[in-house]
């Protein structure tokens, strides 16, 4: 295909009603067409639906929505949980309300146990002609299927619903909630496209909803589950991040943590569109580590997000307070952003969709991930942990911005475990250790890896102090630094003086 005939084939799409689905198929959906969106009860597909002719309301079109399976009153009680009202779109109901009885209601509504197959759908081509809608909604083809009792009927009515919107400029969406024991792939077959969503129950915290696109013809669109929301105002859809669609040009530059001995351990600052990985044991100074390059970053007047998984803001700023650095006045100006995580209830797709936001809207030029251990829990496998680890830092190098990931180790002293190995995946590795000299516990920092240009080999005492991170002169003498259980066999001379002002 040609580029002038996808740029007209582009202005031709119709939206889905939401942004995130018009992303994936890359611009919405061809009109004039017949698509499928299935799933259980519960996945949304009746607001997708909504959405779609909602978005055909604004634009002044004329949309139907014919349903066997909810009344007009279960449809306008959705439509109100969203803030959504129904003025503009027609609703053809098949289920009788509770007065269907009334002798002197005026007969408007039917039952479809009441008729044959054949007459049902007489009236539904009938209200069609009537309306002469451009979107129309059919909700459900279990009822249909339920009247055509074989298969071989059913699909014969459905190609002949198919054959009658193809005689009209109208979109068609056809709901189905996979009421059948077996899959419906002849109706697949008839579909121009074929959406499916899904939603699964997790062993603790909110159920995940996700969508897949399963078939769409002559539209190019991102394939693999894509996860998504329903709130107020209907679908949140997050498309699945690709790394290679976003590439922004940035200057290769070193970055200050406003240390001067760090800076030095790290050959001059660690570099933008990197990522750098602080492993070590709880409360080794890890998250205080991170702070420093925030504040670094708000001094130069960049903007820094910090997606804090496992504590709360206000532990945050109070540790920040021990050491002397003041989040305050640079959160209140807007350089740094907090944002509490709680795994339970993110999806993989929701977090990724947080950190692009932070980027592309805010500008952030630094973030963090404190830490990748409670990162994990919102993922349903370790497996696809990785995949979109990987997938989120490429897209975070190609914007040019420092990511700083932090990731406990399981045990305090001896040998520790490291619950799950990116360090593969990350272009620097700072591994902060306790070590014990005369009866006290001291810190040392160590650059493990760096990608990007020369980094020092030797071993730095570090401290935690009111006046921030204080990082020693290089050390010598130490033994057994990678087994987990360090010991310092040197003389004092190159060991930091302990003050009162040192904080745990």
């Amino acid at each position: 295909m040609n580029t002038l005939h996808a740029r007209e084939n582009a202005t031709e799409r119709i939206s889905t009603g939401s942004e995130g689905l018009d992303d994936i198929l890359g611009g919405g959906l061809d009109p004039n067409r017949l698509y499928l969106y299935e799933g259980r009860p519960g996945t949304g597909k009746t607001t997708i639906a909504l959405q779609f002719l909602l978005s055909g309301v604004t634009k002044g079109e004329r949309v139907l929505y014919i349903t066997l399976s909810e009344t007009e009153r279960e449809l306008q009680l959705v439509a109100e949980r969203h803030g959504w009202s129904l003025d503009g779109i027609e609703v053809f109901e098949l289920v009788p309300p509770e007065s269907a009885l009334d002798p002197e209601r005026e007969l408007t509504v039917f039952h479809p146990a009441e008729l044959e197959l054949s007459e049902t759908i007489k009236l539904i081509f009938e209200q069609v002609k009537a309306v002469s809608p451009s979107r129309v909604v059919f909700d459900s083809l279990s009822e249909l299927r339920l009247l055509a009792q074989n298969s071989l009927r059913y699909r014969r009515q459905v190609l002949a619903i198919k054959h009658f919107f193809a005689q009209r400029e109208c979109t068609v969406i056809l709901l189905d909630d996979l009421s059948s024991k077996d899959d419906d792939l002849q109706l697949h077959s008839i579909s121009h496209g074929v959406i499916s969503f899904e939603q699964l129950a997790i062993e603790y915290g909110a159920e995940r909803r996700r969508l897949r696109v399963l078939k769409m013809r002559g539209i190019q669109f991102r394939g693999g589950f894509h996860d998504f929301v329903i709130k107020k105002g209907g679908l949140r859809i997050f498309p699945r991040l690709i790394a290679a669609e976003h590439h922004t040009t940035f200057t290769d530059e070193s970055v200050s943590s406003d240390v001067k001995e760090l800076d030095q351990l790290l050959g001059g600052g660690l570099e933008r569109g990197t990522n750098v990985l602080l492993i070590g044991a709880a409360g080794v100074g890890k998250s205080s580590l991170a702070l420093t390059y925030v504040l670094a970053a708000a001094g130069r007047g960049e903007k820094s997000v910090f997606f804090a998984f496992d504590e709360g803001r206000g532990t945050l700023e109070a540790r920040a307070r021990t050491l002397g650095l003041e989040l305050h006045e640079k959160v209140e100006a807007g350089l740094i952003r907090f944002q509490q995580i709680d795994p339970a209830e993110l999806s993989p797709g929701e977090f990724a969709a947080n950190v692009r936001r932070s980027v592309e809207n805010e500008g952030a030029r630094l973030i963090v991930i404190d830490s990748l251990n409670g990162c994990m829990n919102a993922m349903p496998d370790e497996r696809f942990l990785v995949l979109q680890m990987h997938e989120l830092l490429s897209y975070l190098g190609q914007q040019g911005v420092l990511t700083i990931i932090i990731l406990a180790q399981h045990g305090l002293i001896g040998p520790m475990e490291t619950p799950l190995d990116i360090s593969y995946l990350s272009d620097a590795v700072l591994m902060l250790r306790y070590f014990e000299v005369n009866g006290s516990v001291r810190r040392a920092l160590s650059v493990v890896k760096k990608r990007s240009g020369n980094h020092e080999n030797s071993i730095r005492e570090y401290r935690l102090t009111k006046g921030g991170i204080q990082v020693g002169p290089p050390m010598t003498g130490f033994r057994g630094i990678f087994t987990g259980s360090p010991e310092y066999l040197g003389d004092n001379e190159t060991l930091m003086p302990l003050n009162s002002d040192e904080h745990g």
